[in-house]
């Protein structure tokens, strides 16, 4: 729990690992969840592959912008996953069909509200998550 509550003031404080201006905190799923239950957020998971174009681009392009980037401190933990890894595998085996980049949305309880497969531009990519957070509180 205390280290729950470190990470939490690390990410509010801007401390927290930065992939440009997404800052995607490492740790386990557990420790995302944990971070996000703290900080009254959602989970958001970037499942990606170095050898992946598209997962490169969305780093260049849609996670390095500012908007992007106060979007997602306003409403998510984030993290990313290598699918060569063993959490990034699993995840995209459970939650995926093969296909990355994905993107998956959690709740803290580790419900799954929402997923986006592939590339998009900003615009597209965060009227996609405004969507999935705009379901997520319909159903409340």
């Amino acid at each position: 729990m205390k280290r729950a509550m470190i990470l939490c003031a690390l990410l509010l404080c801007g401390l927290a690992t930065t992939e440009a201006q997404v800052r995607f905190t490492k740790g386990s799923t557990d420790e995302i969840r944990t971070a996000a239950v703290e900080c009254g957020k959602l989970v958001f998971i970037d499942l990606y592959a170095v050898w992946c174009n598209p997962c490169r681009q969305m780093d260049s392009q849609v996670f390095s912008q500012r908007e992007v980037g106060d979007f997602f401190d306003r409403h998510f933990v984030a993290a990313k996953y290598n699918v060569d890894g063993p959490t990034g595998k699993e995840l995209l085996r459970r939650y995926g069909s093969g296909s990355i980049p994905l993107y998956l949305v959690f709740d803290t309880e580790g419900r799954l509200l929402g997923r986006i497969v592939g590339a998009a531009p900003a615009d597209k990519f965060l009227a996609e998550l405004q969507r999935i957070l705009d379901r997520t509180a319909a159903g409340k």
